[in-house]
């Protein structure tokens, strides 16, 4: 089992605002759609909500709820260790948000696959755990400029020193 965390995360570590991302890139979109695809995504009750058709598809998704069990064309288990004990030896799990998930998960993840976008939103309520406490090395880095619709970003692969 790989257990790996994918997120959009400004300077400040800010990742949502009112229950939604604070900024939206398409080149971010499609790289979590193409390393998510034909895997396993595990998220919280509210980032499931947040998702505008519900269950992402080709994916198997997995809710965690230890108060509601009806997500349609999901699993659904009341915490990350019992959701971890359903996965496959060979499967691959992205844990896709929120907040709590993350730092819950960041102390067993095997990689972070992360879009660090060089700005500050102007509104945020949600944030990233601090990952940047050299238990990570980066494995790849892929720079974008600013442009009229989105600042500047990097796409950065960390694996576990």
């Amino acid at each position: 089992m790989e257990i790996n965390i994918i997120a959009a995360v400004a300077e400040n570590r800010a990742i949502g605002y009112k229950n939604d991302m604070v900024y939206f890139i398409s080149e971010d979109l499609k790289r979590f759609k193409q390393f998510t695809t034909g895997n396993t995504v595990i998220m919280g009750r509210k980032t499931f909500y947040s998702l505008p058709k519900g269950a992402l598809p080709n994916r198997r998704n997995i809710v965690l709820s230890r108060t509601e069990t009806d997500f349609p064309g999901c699993d659904v288990y009341t915490s990350l260790e019992e959701a971890l004990k359903h996965l496959g030896a060979e499967e691959k799990a992205f844990i896709i948000g929120g907040a709590s998930l993350y730092k819950e998960a960041l102390d067993m993840a095997d990689h972070l696959y992360l879009t660090e976008i060089h700005a500050i939103p102007p509104h945020a309520d949600v944030f990233f755990p601090e990952y940047n406490d050299g238990t990570w090395g980066v494995e790849s880095c892929e720079s974008r400029p600013a442009t009229d619709d989105n600042p500047a970003y990097s796409f950065v692969n960390y694996v576990r020193k």
